[in-house]
């Protein structure tokens, strides 16, 4: 969440990413530190999977990533 906020600090376009376990704690982090960042959550675990797994959720991920990224300051 702090890079986030970093980046956005500096005019520069971020989104968080995240497993689907985590969307509660990035909504209170979020709040916590006072910032609304945009963010993508794909499913959870992650730890356990293959390379290949890995790079699906990635590319399913992709075009939300790209839409967070493209509609910042919108």
């Amino acid at each position: 969440m702090h890079d986030i906020g970093d980046l956005e600090g500096r005019q520069i376009p971020g989104v968080g990413i995240a497993s689907s376990e985590f969307v509660e704690a990035a909504a209170l982090q979020s709040k916590a530190l006072g910032m609304d960042p945009k963010m993508v959550f794909v499913p959870h675990p992650i730890q356990d999977r293959t390379d290949d797994e890995l790079r699906a959720l990635a590319d399913n991920a992709f075009e939300s990533i790209l839409e967070a990224l493209t509609l910042q300051g919108s």
